[in-house]
């Protein structure tokens, strides 16, 4: 089994920060990108952030220079860092990430989602 538990979701006003954490556990041999998706009520679910094993990013224009993604792969997490938060950054936020698991097998993963709401 594997599994993926994001943490750190919650309220913030505009303008402020969260940090997203995501962790990976169970029988994982490796893993390789390591993403986070929100999807906004109403709306696709969308790509916000990639980081490569070897520590390559990108992000969706609509926040470049504000969201930071990095990971550590002793522990196997993924973080999202979010500054200069702003109302349309309200969504619920999804860590996905492509697992090899012990038995050679690879797939997709999903964690369960964590709210984020940006609101005064």
């Amino acid at each position: 089994q594997v599994q993926l538990v994001e943490s750190g979701g919650g309220l913030v006003q505009p303008g402020g920060s969260l940090r997203l954490s995501c962790a990976a556990s169970g029988s994982i041999r490796s893993i390789n990108a390591m993403d986070w998706y929100r999807q906004a009520p109403g709306k696709e679910r969308e790509l916000v952030a990639a980081i490569t094993i070897g520590g390559s990013s990108n992000y969706v224009d609509s926040v470049k220079g504000r969201f930071t993604i990095s990971r550590d792969n002793a522990k196997k997490m993924v973080y999202l860092q979010m500054n200069s938060l702003k109302p349309e950054d309200t969504a619920v936020y999804y860590c996905n990430a492509d697992i090899i698991t012990i038995w050679g097998n690879r797939r997709n993963y999903w964690g369960q989602g964590t709210q984020v709401t940006i609101s005064s």
